[in-house]
């Protein structure tokens, strides 16, 4: 993963630079082989070469500083990134790895899962966290919607797994409640979408460890992405990406259908329509 995320990077400053390899190369008096070992993120390129390549290419500091970071942990497997590490840097990877997933498979068992929240419904979530700053949650709030674009653009499936008390959990009271239920039917309705609900009435499920994401990729092993208070960890080693696997194919048999689905949510919107005017009387 920190391989991809580097080369996908460094070919991107290319891009901007209007430099091919061989170009890039000429102006360091380098054979093209360097740059392409540099782009691959391949072992034994120093510091000090990269730091070259980086400076020709007119690299923002903060791009630079996270490209050389990244160089030193290119052949390591797992990626923990802790909460010091940026909100950033840890948005960047998830939505560039979704950027080429041919499938992102998610479950949220409190809330509504993030590709699948409302604007509002967003900003009462990350205002009620407690390690994110007054000064971060702008960031976190943008990249989540930025996550959204660019994984709801169909150019993938997408198959969302929620627990129903996700649905009933009060967010910023009725009205942001009632526009995150109506945008659930909104998305759910798109081809590439597939929204499915486990009942509360199933009792425990396979789901109780908590939320994760599950990405599938055409020529890469799939990838799971899980997010707690202190960190974010993306995990590669297919026995452990093999366990996420199987609770996604245990919900699949035991969640409610799309039909079934949109019916508990318009269910769920009357219900608290109807307790709205008996209040009001």
């Amino acid at each position: 993963m920190r391989g991809r995320e580097f080369g996908d990077a460094i070919r991107a400053l290319l891009r901007a630079a209007d430099l091919t390899n061989r170009a890039a190369a000429e102006l360091l008096g380098w054979q093209e082989a360097k740059v392409s070992e540099l782009v691959n993120g391949k072992e034994g390129v120093s510091d000090v070469d990269l730091a070259k390549l980086l400076g020709l290419l007119r690299t923002p500091p903060d791009e630079f500083d996270h490209l050389m970071a990244l160089h030193h942990e290119t052949h390591q497997r797992d990626w923990l990134q802790p909460a010091k590490s940026g909100v950033t840097d840890r948005a960047r990877t998830l939505r560039e790895h979704e950027k080429i997933a041919t499938s992102v498979t998610g479950w949220s068992m409190n809330v509504v899962h993030s590709l699948v929240q409302a604007p509002d419904y967003i900003t009462r979530i990350v205002n009620a966290s407690t390690r994110l700053s007054i000064e971060e949650r702008p960031a976190v709030i943008s990249n989540r919607i930025a996550r959204q674009d660019a994984a709801l653009d169909g150019g993938r499936s997408v198959t969302i797994y929620l627990h129903e008390q996700a649905l009933r959990l009060p967010v910023g009271g009725p009205d942001v409640m009632a526009d995150q239920l109506h945008h659930l039917l909104r998305v759910s309705v798109r081809p590439y979408l597939t929204l499915r609900v486990i009942p509360t009435a199933l009792g425990p499920h396979a789901g109780l460890a908590g939320s994760f994401d599950v990405l599938t990729f055409k020529k890469i092993p799939p990838i799971v992405f899980v997010e707690s208070e202190g960190a974010t960890v993306f995990l590669e080693d297919q026995p452990s990406v093999g366990l996420y696997e199987d609770v996604l194919k245990s919900l699949g048999r035991t969640a409610l259908d799309e039909a079934q689905t949109r019916k508990l949510i318009t269910d769920i919107i009357g219900g608290e329509a109807c307790g709205d005017q008996v209040a009001e009387e």
